[in-house]
């Protein structure tokens, strides 16, 4: 029976995990307050930077939701996510400063993120620097778990080696 995702070793109940968990939770936080507020009370101002603020949320939920839940699929998840969120990040940046007329306010990926001082650059980069380590322990483990399964079935575990009771 697999374990839970807070028990594997290495994954988000403790450490660099639920450290990157809670980043992205803070951010799901603020980036939805503020497109909230924005698109409730100014929504005519800026509706492009507003909507994407409103998309920059979403991604980090999904990003938190994805990294807190662990296994192949919460990590399938959250790799979207954060790839969909670097993605969204370079572009958005890169286009904010080539054409500031267009996003009349700043949205979160507005300049890299410069008005987060550049977490939304770094965070994605950092989520998916995690998800292959991930990807790598879950691996071992799953390469482990087949050499003693195999060494069970022909006989061959060590407390049935020679000598052995």
């Amino acid at each position: 029976m697999p374990e839970p995702a807070g028990t594997r070793p290495g994954g988000t109940a403790a450490g660099p995990g639920r450290v990157l968990v809670a980043v992205y939770a803070v951010f799901a936080l603020a980036a939805g307050a503020r497109a909230a507020v924005q698109l409730a009370t100014r929504f005519d101002e800026a509706p492009v930077a507003y909507l994407l603020s409103a998309l920059a949320a979403v991604v980090y939920v999904v990003a938190t939701v994805g990294l807190a839940r662990g296994g192949r699929g919460g990590r399938r998840t959250a790799l979207v996510a954060c790839s969909v969120e670097l993605a969204g990040v370079l572009v958005v940046g890169t286009l904010s400063l080539l054409d500031p007329a267009a996003f009349p306010d700043e949205t979160v990926w507005s300049a890299f993120g410069r008005g987060y001082g550049f977490v939304p650059l770094v965070l994605p980069v950092l989520g998916l620097l995690w998800l292959r380590h991930q990807a790598e322990v879950a691996a071992g483990q799953e390469a482990a778990g087949e050499e003693a399964a195999g060494e069970e079935a022909a006989g061959t575990a060590p407390e049935d080696g020679p000598g052995r009771a």
